[in-house]
């Protein structure tokens, strides 16, 4: 009944102990508790072992954090679309964590997903990932055979012509 915590007083949203023990089976509730329990590492860590969208509700702070958002996009690369728009648009870290999971490449800013060098990695990766990419690189034969070589039916998602392509 994790729901009725917004109901609650200032005080029971605010009590540390009573949270942390909360978050621990329904992160989601992190919506719920006072900013400053979720400017808390430890109860959004909580929250989010539980439920990794709960950074969705952690402080502006913690979602550019890229230490912390990158433990939460190791554990399920969807938590990537909850981090800071500045994140989502640092070359350098989505370059680590399309590495990591190709797909994280749905994330990463629209600029980012015009960079060959990030689309190359992330289908190298995952190569169900061209699905993300900008048309231009899904008629990349270099891009193309990378991601169909990580996954065949990634072909799919490739321009008419690569389609055709015998050589793919």
């Amino acid at each position: 009944k994790g729901y009725l915590l917004q109901y609650a007083s200032v005080d029971l949203r605010g009590d540390r102990a009573f949270i942390l023990e909360v978050v621990k089976s329904r992160g989601w509730v992190l919506e719920h508790a006072s900013s400053e329990l979720r400017e808390d590492r430890e109860i959004v860590l909580a929250a989010m072992k539980e439920n990794v969208r709960a950074l969705a509700y952690a402080s502006v702070d913690l979602r550019g954090d890229r230490a912390f958002v990158l433990a939460a996009v190791k554990q399920d690369v969807d938590a990537l679309q909850y981090a800071s728009v500045d994140l989502r648009g640092d070359r350098a870290f989505i370059l680590e964590v399309v590495t990591l999971n190709g797909n994280a490449l749905l994330y990463a800013s629209d600029k980012l997903k015009r960079d060959r060098g990030i689309v190359l990695e992330a289908v190298k990766s995952d190569g169900y990932a061209l699905q993300y990419a900008s048309s231009e690189f899904q008629g990349d034969r270099e891009i193309v055979l990378e991601a169909v070589k990580s996954y065949g039916r990634a072909l799919q998602f490739a321009s008419d012509k690569l389609k055709r392509d015998r050589g793919i």
